[in-house]
């Protein structure tokens, strides 16, 4: 039986040898792969946090993400909540992969350039604007402190829109989901910039000092290049420490220190060849002498010294950390984050569906977001700023932009900063969940209505056996 068209064009993507295909395309493929994983990982945790929150056996759940940690070591003293611990500690991993694949997109991605780069900037930036006004329009005559959580509808969840594109298959277009992707790291620029800026306590000049000298150091090493992940980890630390007592938030130290890391290896393809035959020609005379065991040890060693010299330290840490951040990380802070209370909560449940906090961020992510992003992209389009990828049409970004609705991780931890008050904090994260799903079935069922690539069946149909 010959192999499913959908099954064909992704494993011809996926294995092909060609330059775009296996320098991009292909690592795209397997970064949604475990996106689509992590993102149903997420909501497990999401929907744990919610049931436990709202059980009889509730006040474990709180009493358990607000026990106390109070500990020193090396001269930096924590006294922080378990669930502080985790969206002040933990989530600066979840920061620092963001930041790899923000370089990686600027470098060699679909945002190194202005001609890839300004469509999907220009739908990200209407993403941005239009639920933030919505949001406004809503609690702009209510309580003035509602006002801080503008910035919760701004986000997009990158493991769950890309999930939900990966259960559609070839419907939607390989390079509509490299816009999507490029669209989410824009956004994710967009909200880490307004966590720096709007979301940051009173600055501590002299523990701002002390984080600059540890990324001054980083960049120091890099430059002459050292090697050890220990050092840059060291460093990375006092840098973490030194943001956290700074005021910024600590996680955009995460996001710093990924946009440092190497991009390009310290070997070229070429070198990476020439070192690797001469490994290898040592090796076939030394199998020949009496001291094979040891010298064939030493070669092996040499062999693999320059396997790991030929892939950059972004593609390296990203491969390491990854699958952590979206698997162990991300479902960490849900479970921690999620647990709104329904049952016996300070205010009736109707009320908070009906609060302007709730509607407001609703509103925003699942009407916002798609008339945003369809809004910008389509005037992107009349300013001849760039042209949409092969296959892709306004209904296809209306159904992308409904996607980039689903706010979830990033607007669960924005809403963390925003509110000081607690029932604006339970309102807001409603309003995620109300808005988030909303979102994500109205742009399942629109890209699920279009039809099948065929475009991109017939770019690849060459490559493809005949069965």
């Amino acid at each position: 039986m010959a192999t499913p068209p959908d099954d064909r064009i992704h494993e011809t993507w996926l294995h092909s040898e060609r330059p775009v295909p296996s320098l991009f395309i292909r690592p795209v493929l397997q970064f949604t792969q475990v996106e689509a994983a992590g993102g149903i990982i997420l909501l497990v945790a999401a929907v744990i946090a919610i049931i436990w929150a709202n059980s009889a056996w509730h006040e474990s759940y709180f009493s358990l993400f607000e026990t106390r940690v109070d500990f020193e070591l090396f001269g930096i003293h924590l006294d922080e909540s378990f669930k502080d611990l985790i969206n002040d500690g933990l989530m600066v991993i979840f920061f620092f992969v963001v930041g790899l694949e923000i370089k990686r997109e600027l470098v060699v991605g679909e945002l190194n350039s202005r001609k890839k780069a300004s469509m999907p900037a220009m739908a990200a930036l209407g993403g941005m604007v239009v639920p933030a006004l919505i949001y406004v329009a809503f609690v702009s005559s209510g309580n003035p402190s509602a006002i801080h959580g503008w910035g919760i509808p701004m986000a997009t969840d990158i493991a769950f829109s890309v999930g939900v594109v990966a259960l559609l298959g070839s419907r939607v277009p390989v390079g509509a989901k490299l816009f999507l992707l490029a669209l989410a790291i824009v956004d994710d620029i967009g909200a880490i910039a307004v966590i720096a800026i709007f979301y940051t306590e009173e600055l501590s000049l002299s523990w701002f000092a002390i984080a600059a000298v540890g990324l001054l150091l980083m960049w120091l090493a890099n430059r002459v290049g050292v090697q050890a992940i220990l050092v840059y980890a060291v460093i990375g630390v006092v840098v973490w420490y030194a943001f956290l007592e700074s005021g910024v938030h600590a996680t955009i130290a995460g996001v710093i220190i990924g946009l440092m890391t190497p991009v390009r290896s310290p070997y070229s393809d070429e070198e990476f060849r020439q070192k690797t035959k001469r490994v290898l020609d040592r090796w076939d005379a030394n199998r020949a002498s009496p001291y094979a065991s040891d010298r064939l040890d030493q070669d092996a060693l040499e062999l693999s010294a320059v396997a790991k010299a030929s892939v950059s330290p972004l593609n390296r840490l990203e491969i390491a950390l990854h699958p952590w951040s979206s698997f162990v990380i991300v479902p960490l802070f849900a479970l921690a984050n999620a647990g709104v209370r329904f049952v016996g909560a300070e205010e009736p449940f109707g009320s908070i569906v009906t609060s302007p906090v709730t509607l407001g961020v609703a509103v925003g992510l699942a009407l916002g977001k798609p008339i945003g992003v369809t809004f910008a992209t389509w005037i992107g389009l009349k300013l001849n700023l760039g042209q949409l990828p092969q296959g892709t049409t306004l209904r296809t970004i209306l159904g992308l932009g409904a996607l980039a609705g689903v706010g979830f991780t990033v607007s669960l931890f924005i809403s963390e900063l925003a509110f000081t008050e607690s029932i604006f904090a339970e309102e807001a994260k409603l309003g995620i969940f109300i808005g988030s799903f909303v979102a994500g079935v109205a742009g399942f069922l629109l890209l699920r209505s279009m039809k099948s690539a065929r475009d991109e069946v017939a770019l690849v149909t060459e490559e493809l056996p005949v069965s």
